[in-house]
């Protein structure tokens, strides 16, 4: 379900034309079921300083290192803010390639550090779907995503909800995807 090809028509030549499809919709999502979401992303320092800048935080344990070499951990943290971005990167493919929109995170955990050269992997188990009582073609999606470094630590989790649309919703067809 994550990624898959639909015919969509035929070449001049008769031969097959094919698009490229990725996501879930709603009925594909089965409460417990749980995704790896892979390619696992390593962290660079480039990242963490771009990240910095793009979103103005100017803590300097993020991209000064003889800030950093005094503080507990002795070296630059990676922004929180983009670990758990990246998590969610992770995740589109696999859970929200379909969503009509974020409604919520909650539960943010970092109960470790994630530093530059760290890999991030990431995982989504399915908590809670419904129906959309408003959007008939739409339903709501809960998720727990835990985002691992490359030792098995967990350092990132939250629950995602999201409007997610049913087969048959016509925005795709629309869009020409």
């Amino acid at each position: 379900m994550a990624g898959e090809s639909v015919k969509v028509g035929e070449n001049p030549d008769g031969s097959s034309r094919y698009r490229e499809r990725f996501g879930r919709y709603y009925e594909d999502f089965e409460v417990g079921a749980t995704y790896e979401h892979r390619p696992g992303r390593t962290i660079s320092e480039t990242d963490n300083t771009w990240f910095t800048l793009l979103t103005m935080n100017q803590h300097p344990i993020h991209f000064d290192a003889e800030y950093a070499k005094h503080s507990e951990f002795g070296k630059p943290l990676v922004v929180s803010t983009l670990t758990l971005s990246m998590l969610v990167g992770m995740s589109v493919s696999d859970t929200s390639q379909k969503a009509i929109a974020n409604l919520g995170w909650e539960k943010i955990t970092l109960p470790k550090p994630v530093f530059a050269g760290d890999t991030l992997y990431g995982e989504s188990t399915v908590l809670a779907k419904r129906e959309s009582k408003s959007r008939p073609d739409q339903g709501i999606v809960t998720i727990k995503t835990t985002g691992k470094n490359q030792r098995g630590e967990v350092v990132c989790e939250f629950e995602r909800t999201m409007l997610v649309m049913r087969r048959g919703n016509l925005l795709e067809e629309k869009a020409g995807y």
